[in-house]
């Protein structure tokens, strides 16, 4: 039925389950091969450590209390349903469709995370000499690689809708 009605939306779903799916294999490798907090040097710029994050991006709100659990996954379940939506609408634009898949499937592996384990599971981890950035996993960059996609395409003036019709 979902395919008949809307064909591309099954596309970008298939694309958000292929982040899901490599999000949580790679979050059960570092689960299954590091212990909390270890760290692994893998280049003098990048260590593979295993952390867990109770709150946003950057830590937001970690050490809020608890509730911040629960308000992550309503803001991904909104956010699940608001793409969704976007989806069905503009499944035929891959400039807009990619992207929105790419942030959907980075939401839904970190709510799943939420749910099931009370936190989410980071462990790429960027430093060089005093700067470090914080751990962060493949939902998380799938988030921003379809976040920086959606304000490039933005900036670039035109939709995808436009230059087709160019």
């Amino acid at each position: 039925m979902l395919e008949a009605k809307h064909p591309p939306l099954r596309r970008w779903l298939a694309v958000a389950f292929a982040v899901i799916v490599a999000d949580h294999l790679t979050k059960w490798w570092v689960s299954s091969t590091l212990d909390f907090q270890q760290a692994v040097p893998v280049l003098p710029f990048f260590s593979l450590v295993r952390v867990h994050n109770t709150g946003a991006a950057f830590s937001f709100l970690a050490d809020a209390g608890g509730w911040q659990r629960w308000f992550f996954i309503a803001v991904g379940i909104i956010a699940t349903v608001i793409i969704v939506r976007l989806l069905k609408r503009h499944g035929h634009e891959p400039r807009l469709a990619f992207p929105l898949a790419l942030v959907l499937g980075g939401a839904l592996g970190n709510v799943i995370d939420r749910v099931a384990l009370g936190h989410v599971v980071d462990f790429l981890y960027f430093h060089y000499r005093s700067f470090a950035w914080p751990a962060f996993n493949v939902a998380d960059s799938a988030i921003s690689v379809g976040a920086a996609l959606l304000i490039w395409d933005s900036l670039r003036g035109k939709s995808a809708a436009a230059d087709a019709a160019s």
